[in-house]
């Protein structure tokens, strides 16, 4: 019988649904580290919340363990990259904290508007401060949504319903989808300077970081509101200071912050801040779906090897994970590939399968294709919700399979079209099970992925080869292979080099100085 550990508190639900299903699930709760290092050997699977730590050490210990679940979706207490390598699946439940967090965001905009932590505070002190307490309406007031995914589509449904005008700023968010949602795309130096109200759904990246800048509040409208329910960091709290102390921003109503837990801050003590203590998902209904969810996934897979939800391995049953294993590496990258290449809004995924590619679970494989795509400009997209990410931004994606066309057994295409622009890259996966490019635009080479790769476009011309060689050896940067595609002579070529390290800026723009070049990317992978 498949043994689970439940080290952090969850609903006695969740403990029925192991019992029921055959899981003998034992509830030890607040154990150190050293505690947990002595019994982990003996499970089978986690249960966990946010307290329980899964480090690198507790993995190394944990000679039986299977499956990690973390009760929510926030999974920065687990070692995933050490999991990984231990084979130990690491699933969260990212789906059942949504309505949960998206009402407190719409709570947290109605106190902020009304001023009610104040003059609950005033009343409550036996003060009788009517005049003092001059809030606003949100009818008619224009919400701005920064993040129109899973969360703030449910956030714009409830302002509509309240009767609020809603504009949103994402990306990956379609005309079409903006559309069905009732909200109007804008981009974000329109959003600031349109919104009384501008609320944060977006996951913690290098580009969302401080989205919220002293150049973005000084872009909005005198009086406007802030409300950030998503991610610590997205807002500069020294800047959101002083527009609040200068008048500029009339009030900011915040869950999360930039150091968690927050003990101090420099926003608190302010009458024009709402503060909460990550209350996002702190409701019973969703501490009790989300336990329920755990319990199902982990036991799915003790029992049959089902994989639902899990942040390193796309949903596949145990029994196809040795043979595909190798072509969601080449999905992955082949995605990662073309989303580091794309700059713009991703309108449809094109995903075309031949041969042996065909015959195996190409849905796995369209997750990872999905999720490399996405995953540049959205840190938190896994091979399972990259699906629903795609769909949430109105990203329509279609799979073809057909069989062996060319001279490769197996063949794989991605072409993506964003704003008009189409782009496509091809693989394969050689006998020896490693991924390779084999097609970039139609134009033939062959490559193998590598860590730090650049990608250079440019005329097929004499001299051109040389020149970017000899930049290169002048900046330092070593070429470890060099592979060359072109559609003929004279007309476009591609160069995709593997250098051995990363290369920087100041180094891309002299290669795209260089005459001929009409593209040069530094990729990682």
């Amino acid at each position: 019988m498949p043994k689970v550990l439940i080290a952090d508190k969850l609903s006695l639900a969740a403990v029925a649904i192991f019992k029921e299903r055959g899981v003998e699930a034992d509830v030890k709760t607040g154990l150190s580290k050293e505690e947990l290092l002595k019994i982990v050997a003996q499970y089978d699977g986690i249960a966990i919340r946010s307290a329980t730590k899964i480090t690198a050490d507790v993995i190394k210990a944990a000679k039986n363990l299977k499956v990690v679940g973390r009760a929510g979706i926030g999974v920065d207490n687990v070692d995933i990259p050490a999991a990984t390598a231990a084979g130990v699946i690491v699933m969260n439940t990212p789906f059942g904290n949504s309505i949960t967090t998206a009402e407190h965001a719409i709570s947290l905009m109605l106190a902020l508007a009304r001023e009610l932590p104040a003059a609950n505070a005033s009343t409550q002190a036996g003060k009788w401060e009517k005049n003092r307490f001059m809030g606003v309406e949100i009818t008619g007031k224009v919400l701005g949504l920064i993040g129109a995914g899973n969360i703030g589509s449910i956030v714009a449904d409830r302002a509509k319903g309240l009767k609020m005008r809603v504009i949103a700023y994402d990306p990956y968010l379609s005309a079409e989808r903006a559309g069905d949602l009732g909200v109007e795309k804008v981009e974000l130096n329109d959003l600031l300077a349109r919104a009384d109200f501008i609320t944060l759904h977006v996951p913690m990246t290098a580009e969302t970081k401080n989205i919220i800048s002293a150049d973005a509040i000084n872009k909005m409208k005198k009086g406007a509101r802030i409300i950030n329910c998503a991610r610590g960091g997205l807002i500069d709290e020294k800047a959101l200071k002083e527009a609040l102390d200068s008048g500029h921003i009339a009030g900011a109503a915040l869950d999360v912050f930039a150091e968690e837990p927050a003990k101090e801050n420099v926003l608190f003590g302010n009458e024009k801040v709402v503060a909460t203590p990550h209350l996002g998902a702190s409701t019973s209904e969703a501490q009790e779906n989300v336990a329920l969810q755990v319990a199902e996934q982990i036991s799915d897979y003790l029992l049959t090897g089902a994989i639902t939800n899990a942040l390193n391995m796309p949903s596949i049953s145990a029994s196809e994970a040795q043979k595909v294993r190798p072509w969601i590496d080449l999905a992955q990258k082949l995605g990662a590939f073309a989303g580091q290449l794309t700059d713009t809004s991703l309108t449809a995924v094109e995903i075309l399968y031949e041969g042996t590619a065909a015959t195996l679970n190409t849905r796995a494989l369209t997750q990872a294709a999905l999720a490399g795509l996405l995953k540049p400009a959205l840190a938190d997209v896994n091979m399972v919700n990259a699906p629903i990410v795609a769909k949430e931004r109105g990203i329509k994606v279609s799979e073809t399979r057909r069989d062996q066309q060319g001279v490769y057994e197996g063949y794989m295409q991605i072409t993506v079209t964003a704003e008009g622009l189409r782009r496509s890259v091809a693989g394969t996966v050689f006998s020896n099970g490693r991924p390779r490019i084999i097609q970039i635009k139609n134009i033939d080479l062959d490559s193998e992925f590598a860590p730090h790769m650049l990608y250079v476009t440019n005329e097929d011309k004499p001299g051109f080869i040389g020149k970017l060689g000899t930049l290169l050896g002048e900046a330092k940067v070593n070429i470890a292979n060099f592979n060359l595609g072109r559609s003929g002579p004279g007309l476009d070529s591609i160069a995709l080099v593997e250098i051995d390290g990363p290369i920087s800026e100041s180094v891309l723009g002299q290669i795209r100085k260089l005459p001929l070049v009409k593209q040069a990317k530094a990729l990682a992978f």
